[in-house]
């Protein structure tokens, strides 16, 4: 009978276990909202470095990014006036996730102008 106790236990916590992603997250969201919620509290440089460090430690986990990284990343790049990194960020993000073909062309549009 305890043994039951202990199987069902045991299966129990093993459901509350949270599922693998397939994505890298890293300061992703939390840099997002900081900039959201309070514009020009976090420099721009300084998203920048923690979103470059985030992207080595997937690489190394064999991680993607998430949607919408490469472009924060990209209109990060373009504030700080990198147009070739940034380019590269929206090109990256469009091939990657091709639903943001739209907006990414726009962005792309607006380093040429």
């Amino acid at each position: 009978m305890t043994r039951l106790i202990w199987l069902g236990a045991a299966c129990m916590l093993v459901g509350c276990a949270a599922p693998p992603t397939i994505y890298s997250w890293g300061s992703y969201e939390e840099l997002v909202y900081a900039s959201y919620a309070a514009p020009g509290s976090v420099q721009a440089q300084t998203q920048v470095d923690a979103l470059e460090k985030d992207y080595q430690e997937a690489r190394a986990d064999n991680k993607r990014m998430p949607p919408g990284w490469h472009a924060h990343l990209g209109s990060l790049y373009f504030q700080l006036g990198k147009l070739d990194l940034a380019q590269q960020s929206f090109l990256t993000e469009k091939a990657d996730f091709p639903e943001s073909t739209v907006l990414m062309d726009r962005m792309l549009a607006n380093i040429r102008k």
